[in-house]
């Protein structure tokens, strides 16, 4: 049995699990778990090929608020909503990539430059107050009334069984593009430029335009996270959708679970998941940002002693057994 075929044999499982007699909160983690491997893979389509982004809670917040005010303040349909926040993450991020990629700011440059974005949007919501309740948050209106169940043109259902398909529908569409861009020549483009930008531009690949391309489609993907955030927890605020705190746990997630694999962001939100949720137990809420601070301590720790992700290093001790006992073979029968 090959890696496809446990890939194909996962999913099953996974699509029947719901089925399987399983209470609110555990499916309600599974969710959540489909919902951030969806955002964390589509960071790690940009972040793979050398462009470390700390701004895209920018986008997830752009993404949330748009759905959220469209339809509290002017009664538009969250499908509406969602469409004006792509579009306004779209010119978000070429006012911010386009002049870094000309001018080439790039590393750790680029890096600060989309953490003042992250953190300018995080401060933009807490300044409309009166319009975004500020930091203390907003909910959607709740379009459910009268015995029902659901409301299409709301994007609002009661049953976390078919938010948990919608979201798993969502992350195959992000590993599909994952797979898509592995398979374009935008990605043999970005490597070259990530390996060396000067000598790139000089055989005629288009640096600027290639990033670009990436930086939007990350950007856009991320944005769709945040209307699905909002539209299925009813509540959003600047520090659950925007700000440095979100953008960090997405690199976190993303590294962590092993950026460079197809399933390594994914393996990263179910870690992150499970350690949020037992700090959650452990420690409560009343200490405000131990979270944080623990995801940074291990977020160095992971850059440092396991740079390939909890998902990398397994498969690398995995390819590295049957080679290390075929050594042994050989040096036993010499």
């Amino acid at each position: 049995m090959n890696l496809r075929h446990v890939s194909v044999l996962l999913l099953v499982v996974v699509v029947l699990l719901p089925w399987a007699g399983l209470g609110k909160y555990p499916l309600h983690l599974m969710v959540m778990a489909a919902l951030w491997g969806y955002i964390y893979t589509s960071w790690a389509i940009m972040g793979r090929l050398g462009m470390v982004s700390f701004g895209h809670g920018a986008f997830l917040g752009v993404g949330a608020y748009s759905v959220v005010l469209c339809w509290n303040l002017w009664g538009l349909s969250p499908w509406i909503g969602a469409l004006i926040g792509v579009v306004a993450t779209v010119v978000l991020a070429v006012i911010i990539g386009y002049p870094c990629f000309r001018f080439k700011i790039v590393g750790h440059y680029f890096a600060l430059v989309t953490l003042a974005l992250s953190e300018v949007v995080r401060l933009v919501i807490v300044a409309l107050r009166e319009q975004t309740g500020g930091s203390l948050g907003i909910t959607p209106k709740s379009a459910l009334g009268g015995g029902e169940s659901y409301s299409l043109m709301a994007l609002q259902f009661d049953s976390k069984l078919v938010w948990f398909y919608i979201m798993l529908a969502f992350w195959l569409m992000a590993l599909w593009v994952w797979h898509q861009v592995d398979r374009s020549m935008t990605r043999l483009a970005l490597q070259a430029i990530s390996d060396e930008e000067d000598a790139a531009a000089s055989v005629g690949i288009p640096v600027n335009r290639s990033k670009l391309q990436i930086t939007v489609l990350s950007a856009v993907m991320t944005c769709i996270g945040g209307v699905l955030y909002a539209q299925y927890q009813h509540y959003i605020s600047p520090e659950t959708v925007s700000g440095i705190s979100i953008s960090l746990q997405m690199v976190f997630g993303a590294i962590a679970g092993g950026m460079f694999i197809l399933l390594g962001p994914t393996f990263g939100a179910v870690f992150l998941l499970m350690l949020s949720e037992g700090l959650r137990i452990v420690v409560g809420n009343d200490i405000h940002g131990v979270d944080q601070l623990i995801y940074g301590l291990l977020l160095v720790l992971f850059i440092i002693f396991m740079p390939e992700g909890i998902l990398g290093g397994l498969l690398k001790r995995l390819k590295a057994g049957p080679a290390q006992s075929s050594q042994q073979s050989l040096a036993q029968r010499s």
